[in-house]
Parts: C-alpha cells; sequence; structure tokens
C-alpha cells in the first residue's frame, strides 16, 4: 500500500470512530432526544452513497470507512427510534 492509501485508512478510522462514544451513550441511556433525526438521515444517505462511490471507485479506504460508519449510523437511528417514546 502507499502513503495516500494509508493516509486514507488512517482518516477513515479516525472519523469512523468518532460514532462509537455516540452509539454507547444513546445505548446506555435509552435516549435518542438530543440527536436530529433529520441530520441523521441525511448523514447516512449520504455514508451509503459515499459507499456506492468507494465500490464503483474501487477505493478501499472509502469502501471500509464508509460502510463501518454506515452500520454505526444505522445503529443510531434504531437506537433513538427505538427509545423515542422514553424519557429521562
Amino acid at each position: 500500500m502507499d502513503v495516500t492509501t494509508y493516509l486514507g485508512l488512517s482518516a477513515g478510522s479516525l472519523t469512523t470512530l468518532a460514532f462509537v462514544p455516540q452509539v454507547l451513550k444513546t445505548w446506555r441511556s435509552k435516549s435518542g432526544n438530543d440527536i436530529s433525526l433529520g441530520m441523521f438521515l441525511l448523514f447516512t444517505a449520504g455514508v451509503l452513497l459515499w459507499l456506492i462511490y468507494g465500490i464503483l471507485t474501487e477505493a478501499l479506504p472509502v469502501i471500509l470507512a464508509n460502510a463501518v460508519t454506515l452500520l454505526l449510523s444505522l445503529a443510531i437511528l434504531v437506537l433513538k427510534l427505538r427509545y423515542r417514546h422514553m424519557r429521562q
């Protein structure tokens, strides 16, 4: 792998890992009240498009980062919808 691929993998890893604390916080608190549903729906759609782009261009860093980010984003959406009626 070349330096550009390592740079892409590093950037993708950091931006993807940034979602882990939000998933854990939402899961533990059983509340998604502070998460904008509209923003996360748009974000998730964008991540899906980036994943498709990465697949079409065979860009490994884009594929890996967006596949994992899509899973984390979907997890946040599912938790938000599951806990939408619960008040803390």
